[in-house]
């Protein structure tokens, strides 16, 4: 097997969809020495990208463990263990419908931290 192909240097810049702050406006990002905030736009696009598809993919799962634990409610009878069950997976699933929302404060936290956001 043959090493993969390297391209020799630095990406030569990024594309921002979203206002992250501090002069990064939507479009093409170049590097270059004047412009020392195209790093941290980088960054915080894609920053933004993975809390985004992990609060999608927490809203998803949220919502089969709730289905998951009203079904085990409902056919539960008189059985309390099986109550009690479905009880915790909805209550589960709201923690977890909790991260995600703490998800998407991560980019807010990261820009606060770095001081990007102050600029």
């Amino acid at each position: 097997m043959g090493a993969a192909p390297t391209t020799g240097g630095p990406p030569a810049g990024c594309t921002i969809s979203r206002d992250v702050g501090a002069g990064c406006s939507q479009g093409s990002c170049a590097f270059s020495e004047e412009n020392s905030n195209c790093g941290m736009c980088c960054l915080l696009q894609t920053i933004y990208n993975v809390t985004d598809w992990f609060f999608v993919a927490l809203v998803a799962i949220t919502t089969v463990v709730v289905i998951y634990g009203a079904f085990k409610i409902l056919t539960a009878g008189d059985n309390q263990e099986e109550l009690t069950k479905g009880r915790k997976f909805i209550l589960y699933a709201a923690l977890g419908l909790l991260v995600a929302f703490l998800a998407k404060a991560v980019p807010q936290v990261v820009k606060m931290v770095s001081g990007f956001g102050n600029q």
